[in-house]
């Protein structure tokens, strides 16, 4: 019966393992690759309309770097995108990383458990709200 319980045991560790890794995976740990895949402009007073990464210049992939504390990206333009992480809190299901670039702040979330993401930018009268996903890198 002690074998019956071993073997048990072990086959459930196997089982779980592979959970826990891809759960690790949007954790802050690892480097990631975040795609855009819808984004929508909003004015005050106005409603939000979807927009496309070309309209208003933004990047078809986010490299968030936890390490250096930088996310990069190539403009629709072909201009660089960089910016300082200044704030990261990882919560139970989400990791939160927040900063400021161009008189603008912004706050992106990324879910623990599937790497999808939220980034929200805020300015005088405007902001945007971009979803997607992330991969590991």
């Amino acid at each position: 019966m002690n074998k019956l319980k071993i073997v048990v045991f072990v086959l459930s560790c196997m089982c779980i393992a592979p959970f826990q890794a891809a759960a690790g995976d949007f954790d802050g740990s690892r480097p990631l690759l975040g795609a855009v895949i819808e984004v929508y402009e909003c004015a005050a007073n106005h409603t939000c309309e979807e927009v496309t990464v070309k309209e208003i210049n933004f990047v078809r992939f986010l490299d968030i770097n936890f390490k250096e504390k930088k996310i990069a990206g190539t403009r629709a333009n072909g201009h660089q995108l960089r910016t300082e992480i200044k704030s990261q809190v990882s919560m139970d299901e989400m990791l939160i990383l927040q900063g400021v670039e161009n008189g603008r702040g912004w706050t992106l979330t990324i879910t623990k458990a599937t790497g999808k993401m939220v980034l929200t930018v805020a300015g005088d009268e405007e902001g945007f709200v971009v979803f997607g996903a992330c991969i590991p890198r």
